[in-house]
């Protein structure tokens, strides 16, 4: 299941360090593992992706120890798809914790809950 909600949130998570400042595809990759276990390889065709939504740009800097560097940056495009994923992630993280974290049994939606429970026993 880890693999599968790290696939999910992985496009988010890359345009959360683009939003903060332009980076190189390593960078990113090694930024990630910081906190999360992600291959070199899978950074590469996520990043065509957004660039192909239109939601990173790229521009080239030299490198003074081997080739230019390809960085991408955030575009407009890409902050607002970023600020849409972030305001799903939360609703969605919310209605996950509803069902993983019961309400007290002293709150309204817990009383709501045992109300409803009881007049479905009838």
């Amino acid at each position: 299941m880890k693999t599968q909600l790290k696939k999910g949130t992985l496009e988010m998570c890359v345009l959360a360090l683009l939003a903060r400042t332009d980076s190189y595809a390593y960078e990113l990759v090694s930024r990630l593992a910081d906190c999360m276990e992600i291959s070199e390889g899978t950074i590469y065709p996520l990043m065509r992706r957004l660039q192909g939504e239109g939601w990173v740009s790229t521009y080239l800097v030299e490198s003074p120890s081997g080739p230019s560097r390809k960085y991408y940056a955030l575009t407009e495009a890409g902050h607002d798809s970023l600020a849409t994923m972030q305001t799903e992630w939360q609703e969605f993280v919310a209605e996950v914790n509803s069902v993983l974290v019961p309400p007290p049994l002293g709150s309204a939606a817990g009383a709501i809950k045992r109300d409803n429970s009881q007049g479905d026993s009838k």
